[in-house]
């Protein structure tokens, strides 16, 4: 939280945190529900927080919003449909929107003002991809909306918050089942899931929650400067288990033919990133050993 001194701490772990030197406070909101920050800071740019947590910057969007989008539309490779869940501030729309393969971009946003806060102070993180002509634009809540979705997507991303309060259920069982039951026969879903070595318990739970519903559920990882602790892991859900064993050919092939331009994704490391640390996969596979288990 941002004291007197203009220091912005994210307290979102216990004991243990980082500070932001804050240069100007560009936009702050206080509700029963939350806190909302957007603040200058000289190394990472713009920065927005909702208590305590460190949501975007733009120094290093791209780290997490490239590998969200181009790691399941390059492991599909005829992904036509794309569905978002969240992702008011446009850079996971910006991304998907690179390959023009791409024909139709459904995006639930609960709140349309934070789409227009978000291009009034983090214009770099959209550059413009609500105007595209394949984007439709939805307003709701990501649950609502999934439970009476009837439509079938080949790429679901959730880019939602930590599962606290109001992002809670995103992260649910009826959540996992309602956007399988949405995917095509083929179809990847994927969603952020914390730092794994200071949240394991939550890789834990998705695999808990979601294995019930696809044949292949794992994790991927990336380095996002921000989010501290350690990697943060992505979750992968889908029903193609060989959707993560592409070899580098095929996915330099793809990669080339999509024509896209990137600063963290390249196909090596779309590859290297399904390989988990040690501890990150025991957890992984004790949780699917209990789900196994408990489902005889």
């Amino acid at each position: 939280m941002l004291n007197k001194s203009n220091i912005y701490y994210e307290t979102l772990h216990a004991g243990y945190g980082q500070y932001f030197e804050v240069e100007q406070v560009l936009f702050e909101q206080k509700t029963a529900q939350w806190h909302l920050s957007i603040f200058e800071n000289a190394n990472f740019g713009r920065v927005m927080a909702l208590n305590g947590a460190i949501q975007t910057t733009e120094k290093d969007e791209f780290v997490y919003h490239e590998m969200m989008t181009h790691v399941p539309i390059l492991a599909h490779g005829k992904a036509k449909k794309v569905l978002i869940i969240g992702g008011g501030d446009g850079g996971m729309l910006r991304q998907v929107l690179k390959h023009q393969s791409i024909e139709q971009v459904t995006m639930v946003e609960i709140d349309a003002n934070v789409v227009e806060m978000c291009k009034t102070y983090f214009p770099q993180h959209s550059q413009g991809a609500f105007e595209d002509a394949r984007v439709n634009l939805v307003i709701d809540d990501g649950m609502h909306f999934i439970e009476h979705c009837q439509q079938q997507f080949d790429v679901i991303i959730s880019d939602c918050t930590d599962p606290v309060g109001p992002g809670e259920v995103l992260f649910s069982s009826a959540f996992y089942e309602n956007c399988t039951r949405c995917l095509t026969d083929n179809g990847i879903f994927v969603a952020q899931n914390g730092v794994a070595f200071m949240q394991p318990e939550e890789l834990q739970d998705t695999v808990r929650r979601m294995s019930p519903y696809v044949k292949d559920c794992w994790f991927y990882n990336a380095a996002v400067p921000t989010y501290i602790g350690g990697t943060m892991a992505f979750a992968w859900a889908t029903n193609d288990v060989s959707a993560r064993e592409h070899d580098l050919t095929t996915l330099k092939q793809r990669f080339e033919q999509a024509n896209i331009s990137t600063r963290y994704y390249t196909p090596a490391l779309h590859m290297a990133s399904f390989a988990l640390p040690a501890f990150v996969e025991s957890a992984v596979k004790n949780a699917q050993c209990v789900t196994a288990c408990s489902t005889k």
